[in-house]
C-alpha cells in the first residue's frame, strides 16, 4: 500500500516561485485557499487530481512528482540520529517523518551538521592517532565520498544537463553501439582535441591511462580490457568536450571542501562517459526490449556488467522515464565501494549492510546471478539481483580484485524484468533491513547487534539465537 503523499514545502517554493499570493495560487489549480493552505501545510495530502492540476499550472511532468523522496531523507535522518552518542533516545520515526514532510530544509540542515560532527571526530581520532604514536593517522572517513553520494542520491542520480549534453555529443560523433565506438572516440579526440592515443606500457604503477596535457598524449596500459579502455576513453572526451557544463553542475552541489568538490567532479566525468557511450535514448529503449537482461545488454554494446548496472540505475529523464533500479558494488569485507539509486531502496551510511542481502552470498557462486525477492522494513518489496565479479590485473604476478555487484527495482516493476521470470509466485519474501543498527526486525536469526535505538534486555535464565531480548 503507498504512503500518502505529503508535498507541503514544495507546493509553496512553486508558487512563490511564481510571485503568486495563496488565493492566486488556489486559483491558477482551480482549488479552494483554505484547500491549498492546508496542502502547503501538510495538513491534507497530495491526491492525483492535484497532481495533474499542478503539472498543467506550473508546466511540470506528472512524473516528476513520483519520487519518494521523503523516505530517502527519513531513513537518512534516522540513521544519522541514532549515531550520535548523545545518550539521549533518538527521535521516534513518526517525528521523523514529521520533520522529513514539514521541515525538509532544516532536515538536510541537520544531517548536513551530522556530516561536520563525522569529520571533526574523524580529525581528533586522527589527531589522537598520531600524539599516541600511529604514524598513518588514517580515521578511515571518506567524507568527500559521502557528500558526493549524496549529491546524486538527491537527484535520482540523474543529471538531466550532463546526459542530454552526452547524447547530443555521441550523436554528433555517430556513436553506434553495433558499430563498436571506441575508434570513433579515438578519432574524436585527435579531431576535436589534438589528443594522441597510445597503447604501451608505459603507464606504470598500475595506472590505467595517463593524459599528457603539453603533449596531447593519452597513454593507455596495454592489458586493459576492451569495456574499460572503451569507458575511460569517455572520461577524457567529456572531460575536455563538457567541461562547462561540469563546471555548472559542481558549482550548484555547493560542496563543503575542494576535496568533494574534486570527487565531485570525477564522478561528473564518469557520469558523462556512460551516457557518452550509452546514449540515453537508444540505450533507454534498447534496455526496455531485451526486459533489462544485463548480458544481452554487455554483447550490445561491448560493455561491462558494472557498466551496464550503474547505466540502469541512472534512466531518469523527464518524461522518459525508465524503471527506478539501485545498484551497488560490495568487496568481499562487506565494504559498499559504490552505490547510487533512482529508488526508495536505503543503504547503510554507517557500518555494514544486512547479512540477508543476497549480494553477499554472491561470492559463494561465482558468475552466477542470484535474484532475490527482499522486503524492507517500511513493507516495500524489490527485486534483488547479484553476480560476483572479478576484475583481473592482467598479469600472473599482480592479484585481481573480487566484487560483487548488485542492483534491483521495485517489485512492481517484475513484469519488465527478465530475472523475475527465475522468481516462483509462491516464493516468500526475504525480510532484510538497512543495517543492525537501525533494523527493527527483533526475530532475525543474522543480527550483529541490538538496534542502537533499543534498550535490550539481557536474560540470564534463558538462551535464543542473540544472548539479549529486545522488549
Amino acid at each position: 500500500m503507498r504512503r500518502k503523499l505529503f508535498m507541503g514545502p514544495r507546493l509553496r517554493l512553486l508558487r512563490e516561485a511564481q510571485q503568486l499570493t495563496l488565493e492566486l495560487g488556489a486559483e491558477r489549480l482551480g482549488l479552494s485557499t483554505s484547500y491549498l493552505s492546508q496542502l502547503e501545510n501538510n495538513h491534507r495530502p497530495v491526491t492525483a487530481s492535484v497532481l495533474v492540476a499542478l503539472a498543467r499550472a506550473y508546466q511540470l511532468d506528472p512524473s516528476e512528482f513520483d519520487v519518494d523522496e521523503q523516505s530517502r531523507l527519513i531513513a537518512d535522518l534516522r540513521e544519522a540520529s541514532v549515531d550520535l552518542p548523545l545518550g539521549a533516545t533518538p527521535p521516534p520515526l513518526a517525528e521523523l517523518r514529521i520533520a522529513a514532510a514539514t521541515t525538509p530544509h532544516l532536515a538536510h540542515q541537520f544531517l548536513s551538521l551530522h556530516a561536520a560532527y563525522r569529520r571533526l571526530e574523524g580529525r581528533v581520532n586522527e589527531l589522537d592517532d598520531r600524539l599516541g604514536g600511529n604514524p598513518t593517522g588514517a580515521s578511515g572517513l571518506a567524507l568527500p565520498y559521502e557528500e558526493v553520494r549524496d549529491f546524486f542520491h538527491y537527484r535520482d542520480n540523474y543529471v538531466d544537463e550532463l546526459d542530454v549534453a552526452a547524447e547530443a555529443l555521441a550523436a554528433t560523433l555517430g556513436v553506434r553501439a553495433d558499430a563498436g565506438p571506441a575508434p570513433l572516440l579515438e578519432q574524436a579526440l585527435k579531431d576535436l582535441h589534438g589528443v594522441s592515443v597510445r597503447s604501451d606500457s608505459t603507464t606504470t604503477d598500475g595506472l590505467w591511462w595517463r593524459y599528457d596535457a603539453s603533449s596531447r598524449i593519452l597513454r593507455f596500459a596495454a592489458e586493459l580490457n576492451e569495456p574499460t579502455r572503451l569507458f575511460q576513453l569517455g572520461v577524457v572526451l567529456a572531460r575536455l568536450s563538457l567541461g562547462p557544463i561540469m563546471d555548472r553542475t559542481i558549482a550548484s552541489a555547493q560542496f563543503s571542501s575542494p576535496e568533494s568538490a574534486a570527487v565531485g567532479r570525477l564522478a561528473c566525468e564518469n557520469y558523462a562517459a556512460g551516457a557518452l557511450i550509452f546514449p540515453y535514448a537508444d540505450f533507454a529503449h534498447t534496455a526496455r526490449v531485451l526486459r533489462h537482461d544485463v548480458e544481452q545488454l554487455q554483447r550490445r554494446y561491448r560493455a561491462s556488467f558494472e557498466q551496464i548496472c550503474h547505466r540502469l540505475s541512472t534512466l531518469q529523464r523527464p518524461g522518459a522515464r525508465g524503471i527506478p533500479f539501485y545498484f551497488v558494488r560490495v568487496d568481499q569485507a562487506g565494504n559498499i565501494t559504490k552505490r547510487h539509486s533512482s529508488t526508495r531502496f536505503q543503504f547503510a551510511r554507517f557500518g555494514g549492510a544486512c547479512p540477508l542481502w543476497n549480494v553477499h552470498e554472491a561470492f559463494s557462486q561465482p558468475g552466477r546471478i542470484m535474484v532475490q525477492v527482499a522486503e524492507m522494513p517500511d513493507s516495500v518489496r524489490y527485486l534483488c539481483m547479484a553476480r560476483s565479479i572479478i576484475k583481473r590485473s592482467g598479469s600472473f604476478q599482480a592479484p585481481n580484485r573480487h566484487y560483487a555487484v548488485g542492483f534491483g527495482c521495485e517489485i512492481t516493476h517484475a513484469d519488465d524484468v527478465v530475472y523475475a521470470d527465475a522468481v516462483s509466485e509462491s516464493a516468500q519474501p526475504v525480510p532484510i533491513g538497512v543495517s543492525c543498527r537501525i533494523c527493527e526486525r527483533r526475530q532475525c536469526h543474522q543480527r550483529a547487534y541490538p538496534p542502537v535505538d533499543h534498550v535490550m534486555q539481557i536474560p540470564t535464565d534463558e538462551r535464543g539465537v542473540t544472548p539479549y531480548r529486545l522488549p
